[in-house]
């Protein structure tokens, strides 16, 4: 499944487990589709970034045993809330609702 943010300046799809998180952390249930108001965002903004700053990155893992070609990058769900946070600011800036389906 994949969930699209969507407001006036513009949208992004993730994935839809990493968007349900991302929804809970801002402080809504996780029904899907939603919305927050435009003066609601600076709120959700601010509890989405204090979730983020709690969640613990985890260490690389330096295995040997593993070839360098086949290692797959670690994404982090900080790495993976930048496009929201990004566009929850832009939102803010202008205004404008977020909502997502």
């Amino acid at each position: 499944m994949l969930v699209t943010f969507k407001t006036d300046v513009g949208n992004i799809t993730m994935f839809g487990d990493v968007a349900l998180h991302m929804i809970k952390m801002m402080g809504h249930s996780e029904t899907i589709p939603g919305a927050i108001l435009a003066e609601d965002l600076p709120l959700a903004l601010s509890q989405l970034k204090a979730a983020l700053a709690k969640e613990e990155v985890p260490p690389p893992t330096d295995n040997e045993d593993d070839d360098e070609d086949e290692k797959e990058p670690v994404v982090n769900i900080n790495q993976r809330a930048l496009p929201l946070v990004n566009l929850l600011t832009d939102a803010i800036e202008a205004k404008c609702d977020l909502m997502w389906d």
